[in-house]
């Protein structure tokens, strides 16, 4: 007997698969899509008019789901005063109530939309700052829902790469998210590298990049320095026997002079990627390095005053409030992340007219210096300048101020002229003066990486 192959693309057969002759509420988002393709562009480049339009269709879509699917959220938005799940502009979005992470510790269904067989798959977040969240997944979520958006200039990538995918897989989602959507919307070849587990020992991963001419490297800032130095105690020289095209960090945040220190030792561009569990990918940098281009496709995005709760103008500094567009299994619909940034109209010299997200570091991770806030990453960018130090250190916090503890790294400088070197740039750039210590060798972590030490009183 003759067995036959399948002409039909590989995205058409899981479709059929996975739905099996249902369709979702989210796959008429599709239009929105197929009609830019026509017009050979995507959402990256059409107005902010029809951004916004895409956006509130979607909304609507969504606000009438979790109406008719979830007992939690119809009564949220009764209570708000909707009698139907419907806003007319997107500024009646303000009217939807507040998603509250403390709200859901402890009750994995409390934001489920469908029935619990119908779901493929259950991620956890970190629980770094409490206890970890369940999200659940349907199959269409990870495997059609994903794919509907297109952003072909931020993710110009194809079958062509090989791609390492040097993030956790346990539980977390970004690791299973990135290869699903590296193998699954562009057929590239992967890498399951993994961080740090029991196979996935840093000079395995550096082996396997080596072998298989990997082209694309997915990781967190912490670790992408870690394999650097591996690579610099192995004798692999970044650049020639490793060559990437670019890199992708995501998971911690970073200073733009720490990714410029990556991009010196790496030899190629790297770009930040911005997301959570929750929600999925939220922003991605182009090549200008110029903010995080929204995914406006995938969620839409508020910065709100952190007493208030009221929005706020473009620019001006506020908590980041995020809503899924195409999720089935657990929608989030303003849902305060606890991050803190701004929001910009784009200036993107690719032309891209998603909007722009500045990030500023998590609320409970702001320093204070004199009564002022200060985040942590404009200190690292400043410490980032002076190239006699690792990319390792701590900021420590006691009752007497900050002391700033620091790495020596390839430098001639005695332990006494870093600590002047230090002190001297920092009080230049920030207007302190701030206490350095040195530590010769600074712990190395393969979890997410923390960088401030808040020792008692």
């Amino acid at each position: 007997m003759n067995s036959i192959v399948s002409t039909k693309p590989l995205h058409t057969r899981v479709m059929e698969a996975v739905l099996q002759g249902d369709k979702t509420h989210i796959q008429s988002l599709s239009s929105f899509f197929d009609e830019w393709d026509d017009r050979r562009t995507t959402i990256e480049y059409v107005s902010r008019e029809e951004i916004e339009n895409y956006q509130l269709h979607a909304l609507n879509l969504t606000l009438e789901y979790v109406w008719n699917n979830n007992a939690f959220y119809r009564e949220q938005l009764t209570q708000a005063g909707f009698n139907k799940p419907q806003i007319d502009t997107l500024q009646d979005f303000n009217r939807v109530p507040f998603l509250l992470k403390e709200s859901l510790k402890g009750d994995k269904d409390k934001l489920l939309c469908c029935d619990r067989k119908k779901i493929g798959q259950v991620h956890t977040t970190s629980g770094t700052t409490g206890r970890p969240l369940y999200i659940s997944y349907t199959l269409a979520d990870h495997y059609i829902h994903d794919g509907i958006p297109k952003y072909t200039t931020l993710f110009d990538d194809s079958e062509d790469d090989v791609v390492g995918i040097a993030l956790p897989y346990e539980f977390s989602q970004p690791g299973l998210g990135f290869q699903r959507l590296y193998q699954f919307v562009f057929g590239a070849t992967i890498l399951s590298l993994g961080k740090g587990g029991y196979l996935s020992t840093t000079d395995r991963t550096i082996d396997i990049m080596k072998e298989f001419n990997s082209t694309i490297l997915v990781t967190t800032p912490s670790y992408a320095s870690i394999l650097a130095e591996e690579c610099e105690r192995l004798g692999v020289r970044l650049g020639e026997d490793i060559r990437l095209k670019k890199m992708l960090i995501t998971g911690e945040g970073c200073s733009p002079q720490f990714r410029k220190r990556l991009e010196d030792w790496w030899k190629c561009p790297v770009h930040f990627v911005y997301g959570s569990t929750e929600c999925g990918v939220v922003g991605v940098e182009c090549s200008g390095h110029h903010g995080y281009h929204i995914m406006e496709g995938h969620v839409k995005v508020e910065v709100v005053d952190i007493e208030s709760g009221e929005p706020v103008e473009y620019e001006e500094i506020g908590e980041i409030v995020i809503t899924s567009l195409v999720r089935e299994g657990m929608p989030f619909i303003r849902y305060r992340t606890g991050d803190i940034g701004f929001l910009k109209k784009s200036d993107c010299s690719l032309g891209i007219q998603l909007d722009t997200l500045h990030i500023r570091g998590r609320m409970e991770g702001q320093l204070k210096i004199d009564g002022t806030p200060i985040s942590p990453f404009l200190l690292e960018h400043f410490l980032m300048e002076v190239p006699d130090i690792s990319m390792w250190y701590h900021f420590v916090l006691d009752a007497e101020g900050i002391t700033i503890e620091v790495e020596p790294f390839k430098t001639e400088l005695t332990e006494k002229e870093i600590i002047h070197k230090v002190q001297s740039h920092m009080k230049q750039k920030i207007g302190i003066d701030f206490r350095v210590e040195i530590n010769t060798q600074l712990p190395r972590t393969y979890g997410k990486v923390n960088r401030i030490i808040r020792k008692q009183d």
